[in-house]
């Protein structure tokens, strides 16, 4: 049985920071007090000393690749960037080849991430016009939600018969997660366009035509049908001011039926970055304008928004250095998510409390996950250690996701990941990971 002790900690958890040790035993959080002795001579030790430890990030909305589109990214190298990045469990998305729409298909994914993840994983079920039957046979202990896309993305799995939307809504056994994008809009949009431009369209105008009207006028009729067939819907990535409207600040989230999240790369690029950063952000939503940008951190801060996640969806930098039309969106992010809110942090503009709040607490909370997401006697010891006066800069060769670039290069963090724990065991430590052994877990759900 492994002993773990964390001394010296300065404990972010549950809206208060205090002072602390910390005592794991196979893999679990025994105790946690002000001050703990090792009790015998066979427990590892880590002085945490003007170091911060927070909960592992849950991330619940992550792209791997795996299986079919391994050449971009898989579960082994996107988890290995994740503990590097803080977070501890993840949960992906169905839009592989082939797409995770029956249950045998789900669960060899499951298969690989028993074999290969460095983190704790789940995976979502994909909804299409065709499967209303598979998703009825979704069992909530196992699964972690029915992933809806409303608007065209990397695999194409458009939901867009409106009937069998409301099939869905009514029947579905678990939570059911959308993207949001009216698609109708966006044709439009798009064939203007290309009138216009060609294939080469300024990459300037992706916002314009993933516009904010193409996101609300989807998620508006999302939260309507929630509201209509009593589901439990969570909207994906929000990216524009208006839609917050949309969602309820007042209730507590364990009450909410509509929840709605917020993705790191909204928070910290807008409009004005295409001219340097180009394809590199090109993202399904869009990034939008700074006054969106202001609005989502506020809409976070006050409750509007309930989870941060990355929607980390590497492609391979040939791929992205295409002309518009030919490039796909979505990038890298789970590395680089907690630095950079770190640096907001930093900045003012966000508590540590918060931070925790909404990255570990709040996914747990919200996918009903046992026992992970907090620091709590009990729970599973999923940790994180930062130092948030340790500069580093973002450069090819620390980089961990297959596809080796990152929207965030030539950034330079005041804030490091030192350790990270898996189930009570260090799988990363400042910038090294551990020998790989299989310590990640699949999560189980408490509904």
């Amino acid at each position: 049985m492994k002993k773990v002790l964390i001394k010296n900690a300065k404990i972010v958890n549950e809206n208060k920071i205090t002072e602390g040790d910390v005592f794991i035993e196979n893999g679990i959080i025994v105790e946690i007090a002000e001050s703990i002795s090792a009790k015998s001579p066979d427990v590892n030790i880590y002085d945490a000393e003007g170091t911060y430890l927070i909960p592992g990030l849950i991330d619940d909305q992550v792209h791997f690749r795996e299986p079919g589109l391994t050449h971009k990214e898989n579960i082994e190298t996107g988890s290995k960037a994740a503990v590097a990045g803080g977070i501890t469990t993840f949960i992906e998305m169905p839009n592989t080849l082939p797409q995770a729409t029956t249950e045998e298909l789900l669960e060899d994914k499951f298969s690989i991430a028993g074999e290969t993840s460095y983190a704790n994983y789940s995976f979502m079920f994909g909804g299409t016009n065709d499967n209303l039957a598979e998703i009825e046979k979704i069992d909530p202990k196992k699964v972690a939600a029915l992933k809806l896309f409303l608007g065209s993305s990397t695999g194409n799995m458009l939901v867009d018969n409106e009937k069998v939307l409301e099939q869905i809504f009514k029947k579905s056994p678990v939570l059911i997660a959308v993207h949001c994008e009216d698609e109708e809009t966006i044709q439009k949009n798009l064939e203007e366009a290309k009138a216009k431009f060609g294939d080469d369209i300024p990459i300037e105008m992706h916002p314009k035509i993933r516009s904010e009207e193409a996101c609300y006028k989807s998620s508006s009729k999302a939260v309507a049908l929630a509201k209509k067939t009593g589901a439990r819907l969570h909207v994906f990535h929000v990216s524009t001011a208006k839609e917050l409207s949309l969602f309820n600040s007042k209730k507590p989230l364990k009450d909410k039926k509509i929840t709605a999240e917020v993705c790191i790369h909204h928070l910290w690029f807008n409009d004005q970055d295409y001219a340097t950063k180009g394809t590199l952000i090109k993202w399904n939503p869009a990034v939008k304008t700074k006054k969106d940008q202001e609005a989502l951190l506020q809409g976070l801060l006050d409750n509007h928004l309930d989870v941060l996640a990355t929607d980390h969806a590497p492609h391979t930098k040939e791929e992205k250095k295409n002309v518009y039309t030919k490039a796909p969106s979505g990038g890298p992010l789970v590395q680089h998510a907690l630095p950079a809110l770190l640096q907001m942090h930093h900045q003012g503009k966000i508590s540590l409390e918060k931070i925790v709040e909404k990255a570990c607490h709040n996914p747990a909370i919200l996918f009903q996950i046992e026992k992970r997401g907090f620091i709590r006697e009990g729970y599973k010891a999923d940790l994180v250690l930062v130092d948030l006066n340790s500069p580093w800069a973002v450069q090819p060769d620390n980089i961990y996701s297959k596809c080796q670039w990152s929207p965030f290069e030539g950034t330079t963090f005041k804030s490091r990941i030192t350790h990270t724990f898996v189930n009570g065991n260090l799988v990363y430590k400042n910038f090294k990971h551990q020998p790989f052994t299989k310590v990640a877990e699949r999560l189980t759900f408490d509904r």
